[in-house]
């Protein structure tokens, strides 16, 4: 029982002094290691004790290993909270300082002008419509009156998708599509009248770029449908558009032109804002700008869509928005649209 007590007190010592982890494992297997322990050898030696003394001392020497695994255990632990709130000390950051801020993305000029545009015409009662930018050569051409020896098939105004071998149908022909006008049919074969609807997005075709021409961009087919629709409607709902958009005090003319899938069809020419229609160098003088085509919907349109002949009315319209945007921000050049320079896109 005196070696008992005398061991705790060495015990109890030797865990107080300790001054690092290692030094308290030392101490572990010298006291109750499984080999060598100071306290491990008293419990072996119990057997050899009279029976009387023998619980009396095994108790206190189990108590006591109990003792010194709960002192090493307190004593580690402490040890590793103030090595952690060291190490924590060391690398503290001053939240209270203000941190760098991360550089943020804005809208593109194209997706800004585009975004204004749905926000004229959807108050009017207009749908946004998307579709797909592969597109089939029968809706892309054929549903809109371009028959197939139309100079616009050409492979110099067309991106066609390789197919082997080639397929005779040509809803299963495939092409990027060279305007949304494309969503025309493909609109009418789901919708019943009376409706309206635009198709905002990009368009492609084969054709050498330079300041007012790009082999992509974006357009803007418009569409109304409806038993009564006259040029009248569209000359307004355009003439509302390009005001709301560019200036109030912008005016249009619709100039006759042809487009196959419309008749009469018209070139819409707006008043140049540069110089105020007093003529310069960007409208040639003339004191207009052509931005926009349009026109009433060709019987053909509504017959390939499925339409009972003379039952519908409908006018139609096609945008360039690239142009839009140049003519409302000034811009000089088309491809600067495309050719991602920070300096120019910043300023938008």
């Amino acid at each position: 029982m005196h070696a008992l007590d005398a061991l705790s007190r060495e015990a109890r010592e030797a865990i107080r002094s300790a001054a690092s982890v290692d030094e308290l494992r030392d101490i572990e297997l010298r006291y109750i290691g499984r080999k060598q322990g100071k306290l491990t050898a008293i419990l072996r030696g119990l057997k050899d004790l009279p029976t009387d003394e023998r619980a009396i001392v095994g108790t206190k020497a189990n108590g006591l290993r109990i003792e010194i695994e709960k002192l090493i255990a307190e004593r580690m632990s402490a040890m590793k909270g103030a090595h952690t709130r060291s190490q924590l000390e060391k690398e503290a950051i001053d939240i209270s300082l203000p941190s760098r801020r991360a550089s943020r993305g804005h809208i593109h000029p194209l997706t800004q002008i585009r975004r204004e545009a749905e926000k004229v015409f959807v108050p009017m009662g207009f749908e946004v419509v998307d579709g797909p930018h592969v597109e089939s050569e029968f809706y892309n051409f054929d549903s809109l009156n371009i028959p197939i020896d139309h100079p616009a098939r050409d492979f110099w105004d067309t991106f066609w998708i390789r197919q082997h071998p080639r397929p005779t149908n040509p809803k299963q022909r495939l092409l990027l599509r060279t305007h949304t006008s494309s969503l025309q049919v493909r609109y009418m074969q789901s919708h019943q009248p009376p409706f309206r609807m635009i198709a905002p997005g990009p368009v492609y075709r084969y054709e050498a770029s330079d300041a007012s021409h790009d082999s992509e961009f974006v357009n803007m087919e418009g569409l109304i449908v409806d038993k009564d629709i006259s040029v009248s409607n569209l000359k307004y709902i355009l003439l509302t558009f390009f005001r709301t958009l560019l200036a109030k005090d912008v005016e249009i003319r619709l100039r006759p032109s042809f487009f196959p899938f419309v008749e009469p069809g018209f070139e819409i020419d707006v008043s140049c804002q540069a110089c105020r229609g007093k003529g310069c160098a960007i409208c040639k003088q003339t004191g207009w700008l052509e931005l926009a085509g349009a026109g009433m919907v060709h019987d053909e349109v509504f017959r390939a869509a499925g339409y009972v002949k003379n039952e519908w009315k409908g006018a139609a319209f096609g945008v360039g928005m690239d142009r839009i945007a140049m003519m409302k921000y000034h811009i000089p050049d088309i491809r600067l649209f495309r050719e991602n320079h920070m300096k120019f896109l910043e300023q938008f």
